[in-house]
C-alpha cells in the first residue's frame, strides 16, 4: 500500500493512525517510494524537543531541483511547468515547459557559480512575481546556495535588516515591477538598502519595466547578458538532507524579524505530500496559488509543491482588482485552472463587488478551492462556496505557518467533510494538542486551548538563523516538550479544529503576520511621539486591521493631527512597508500599565473592538482612570 495518496475517509484514518503509531515507518516509506535520492538515510528522524533539535533523513543525500525538474524530463519534458500570467492581461502569458525550465535553471545556476556563489552562501532575492523569481530560487537550490526571498513590498530598511541578518553575498532584483496601474522602483529600494549592507558583493538585475535606472560599477550587472553567455549544462550539487534550503523571515512579537531556516529533505517530502493530498492533484491539473512567492505559501504551494509533483503552476504578477474585479475569474477561465488557492482577504474584497464580475465566467474547470493566511469567516466561506465553487468544489481551509513549512490542519479534498470556519482534521504525521494555562493537556472534545504539536513533522523549521536560543524560547519554552504555534484553537464534538487567533502580540492583517513591536519602534522614532501601543481590531476586508494608541510629547501637542497621522503612517511605510500602516490612530494622554510598567494590551484590544463589556481585573493598573478616558474617545 502506498501512503502517498489518500482516496477516502477510511484510508485517511488508517494512514493517520499509522503516522502516529509508527511515524518513522510512515515517513520513511513515503520518502523512499516517491523521490530520487543519491543516498538513503540511516535514521528517518532524530529529535530532542527540549532543545528544539530536529533532524529528518539523517545522512541522506539529495538535491531538491532534481526532484522538481530533472526526474520529470523523460516523461513530462514538454509539459508546462510554469504558466506566467502578467500584470497586464493584454500582455501574452508565458508557458514554460519542464525542458525549458531545466535549461533556464541550469543557465542561472552557472551564472551564480561564475559570480562566485558557492554552497552555503546566502542569496537575497527581491523580485516581482515574474519567471526570474522561480528560476533564481531553483538555481540557488541547485548549487546549494541558501535563498532568502524578500517580499517585493518591503521598504529599504526592512530589506537591509534581513540582508544583514543572514549576511547575503548577492542580491537578485529587477529594474522595477508592476502592481496594477502602478510601477514599483525595486532597484531604487535595493540601492538604498545596500548603503548599509557590507556583505553584499554583487547585484544581478532583471529587466521588467524597461525604465532607466542607475547601475553601480563593479557591483551591479544586467542579468540577461550573463544568461545569454551561460552554458545550459549544470550538474546539481549533492546536498545533505539537513543542509539549509532557504531562510524566510517572519514577524516576531518582539524585536527583529525571525529568519526561519528550512532544510532540504524534510521540507521536500512534506510539501510534496501535503500538496498532493490537500488539493487532490492529478496529472493534467493547472494549479494556481495567488500568494506572492515572497511568503511561505508561495514557496511551498506556488513553487516547490507543484513542481515536486510534476504539476503545472501559475505565477500571477497582478492584483485581483486590475484592470477590474473580474481578473481572478478571467484568469481561471483563461488557463482552465483546476485548483484555486487564495486568501480570505481577497475573497472578502471581491465579495463586496457586483456578482456580475464572477458570473461572466463559467469556472467549470475548477475542482478544488482553498483558503490560506488566516481563518476564513463564515460569510466569506459561503460566498466562495456558492459563487466560485458552485457548491461542487470542496473548500480546503488550510491552517499552517511559515515555521511549519507546509499545511498542518486542513480538509483533504473529496475526502474530509468540510465545515465552515473549521480547518477540520490534522494531516497524517501531525499530532496537535490543546493546552490550558497550567501547561496541562486538555483531553476530550468541545474544548478551547493553546494549540501545540507534540511530535515533529518533516517540514518543521529547524532554527532561527543565527539564534537557536530565540527559536527555543519562542516555540518550545511555553509548553516544554511541545511546539507552541502561538495560536488558540477550539476542538469541536467530532475532533475538528477551528483556529481562534493569535495569543501573542502578532496581528494577522490581510494574511500577513505583523509583529506589533517593530511597528511601535518605528512610530516612536517620530520626534513628536513619546510612546505608542498597537493592537488589532476586526476589519470586514482585511480580517484584522491595526489600531494605534499614541502619546505625544509636549512639543507634539500643538501639531495638526491629520498631518501627524500621515507622518506616522509614512514612517511605518519607510521602516516596514505599506502593509503595516495603521487604519486608526487615537491620540491618548496615557496607556493602561501595570505597576511593573507592562502595557495591558487586552484592555486596548477590547476598546479597539468596541467591546466595553468586561475589562477583567484592572486592580493591578497603576493608572486605572486612563481606561475610561481612552474608551470615551475611541475612534
Amino acid at each position: 500500500m502506498s501512503y502517498f495518496k489518500i482516496e477516502n475517509l477510511e484510508q485517511y484514518f488508517k494512514h493517520y493512525n499509522k503516522s502516529v503509531r509508527e511515524p518513522r515507518k510512515f515517513w520513511g516509506k513515503i520518502a523512499e517510494e516517491n523521490f530520487t535520492w543519491y543516498q538513503y538515510w540511516d535514521k528517518v528522524v532524530d529529535f530532542n524537543m527540549a532543545t528544539a533539535e530536529v533532524k529528518w533523513f539523517t545522512e541522506a543525500k539529495v538535491n531538491i531541483t532534481k526532484n522538481c525538474i530533472d526526474r520529470h524530463l523523460a516523461k513530462r519534458g514538454e509539459k508546462n511547468a510554469i504558466i506566467f500570467e502578467p500584470n497586464n492581461p493584454e500582455e501574452a502569458a508565458q508557458h514554460i515547459t519542464y525542458n525549458e525550465l531545466h535549461q533556464r535553471v541550469c543557465k542561472m545556476a552557472n551564472v551564480l557559480r561564475e559570480q562566485g556563489i558557492t554552497k552555503g552562501d546566502r542569496v537575497c532575492i527581491y523580485l516581482p512575481m515574474i519567471p526570474e523569481l522561480a528560476v533564481s530560487i531553483l538555481a540557488c537550490a541547485r548549487i546549494g546556495a541558501i535563498h532568502s526571498v524578500i517580499f517585493a513590498g518591503f521598504s529599504s530598511s526592512a530589506v537591509a535588516s534581513r540582508i544583514n541578518d543572514s549576511e547575503c553575498k548577492m542580491v537578485i532584483t529587477s529594474d522595477g515591477g508592476y502592481r496594477g496601474n502602478k510601477t514599483i522602483d525595486l532597484k531604487g529600494i535595493i540601492d538604498e538598502a545596500l548603503e548599509s549592507c557590507p556583505s553584499v558583493q554583487s547585484v544581478l538585475v532583471a529587466k521588467r519595466i524597461e525604465t532607466p535606472i542607475s547601475m553601480k560599477p563593479g557591483r551591479d550587472q544586467w542579468l540577461q547578458p550573463l544568461l545569454d553567455q551561460a552554458s545550459d549544462n549544470n550538474v546539481a550539487e549533492i546536498m545533505d538532507a539537513e543542509d539549509p534550503l532557504f531562510i524566510l523571515y517572519t514577524s516576531g512579537s518582539t524585536g527583529k524579524p525571525k529568519g526561519m531556516v528550512h532544510t532540504t529533505a524534510g521540507y521536500m517530502v512534506y510539501t510534496s505530500y501535503t500538496f498532493k493530498n490537500v488539493f487532490n492533484h492529478e496529472e493534467n491539473d493547472i494549479f494556481w496559488c495567488t500568494a506572492d512567492i515572497g511568503w511561505i505559501t508561495g514557496h511551498s504551494y506556488t513553487l516547490y509543491g507543484p513542481l515536486l509533483n510534476g504539476g503545472t503552476t501559475v505565477i500571477f504578477e497582478g492584483i485581483p482588482s486590475y484592470p477590474d474585479f473580474s481578473r481572478f475569474w478571467e484568469t481561471i477561465e483563461k488557463h482552465k485552472i483546476t485548483q484555486f488557492y487564495t486568501a480570505p482577504t481577497a475573497i472578502r474584497s471581491l465579495a463586496k463587488e457586483s456578482l456580475e464580475y464572477v458570473q461572466r465566467f463559467p469556472l467549470k474547470s475548477l475542482k478544488v478551492i482553498g483558503s490560506v493566511g488566516e481563518p476564513i469567516n463564515e460569510e466569506a466561506w459561503h460566498w466562495f462556496n456558492d459563487h466560485v465553487g458552485d457548491k461542487r468544489c470542496p473548500i480546503v481551509d488550510t491552517w499552517w505557518q511559515t515555521e511549519t513549512g507546509g499545511i498542518m490542519i486542513a480538509p483533504i479534498s473529496f475526502v474530509t467533510p468540510t465545515k465552515p470556519t473549521y480547518a477540520t482534521l490534522p494531516l497524517p504525521g501531525i499530532q496537535p494538542v490543546l493546552m490550558d494555562d497550567k501547561r496541562n493537556e486538555i483531553e476530550g472534545n468541545q474544548v478551547v486551548g493553546s494549540l501545540c504539536i507534540k511530535f515533529p513533522w518533516p517540514g518543521i523549521a529547524r532554527t532561527i538563523w543565527g539564534d537557536h536560543q530565540r527559536y527555543v524560547d519562542t516555540y518550545f519554552s511555553s509548553f516544554p516538550g511541545k511546539y507552541f504555534t502561538g495560536d488558540g484553537a477550539l476542538r469541536d464534538e467530532v475532533g475538528y479544529y477551528r483556529i481562534t487567533g493569535r495569543v501573542d502580540d502578532v496581528v494577522i492583517v490581510s494574511g500577513h503576520n505583523l509583529g506589533t513591536a517593530p511597528i511601535e519602534d518605528a512610530i516612536n522614532e517620530h520626534p513628536a511621539v513619546a510612546e505608542s501601543a498597537i493592537v488589532g481590531f476586526p476589519h470586514d476586508i482585511k480580517g484584522n486591521a491595526l489600531y494605534g494608541y499614541v502619546i505625544l510629547k509636549e512639543s507634539g501637542e500643538s501639531r495638526d493631527r491629520e498631518n501627524l497621522i500621515k507622518e506616522i503612517n509614512q514612517i511605518i511605510t519607510d521602516h516596514i512597508g505599506p502593509i503595516a500602516k495603521l487604519d486608526k490612530i487615537q491620540f491618548v494622554t496615557g496607556l493602561p500599565k501595570t505597576r511593573s510598567g507592562k502595557i495591558m494590551r487586552r484592555i486596548l484590544r477590547k476598546i479597539a473592538e468596541g467591546d466595553f463589556s468586561n475589562f477583567g481585573d484592572t486592580t493591578t493598573l497603576i493608572n486605572p482612570e486612563i481606561v475610561d478616558e481612552i474608551k470615551n474617545n475611541r475612534l
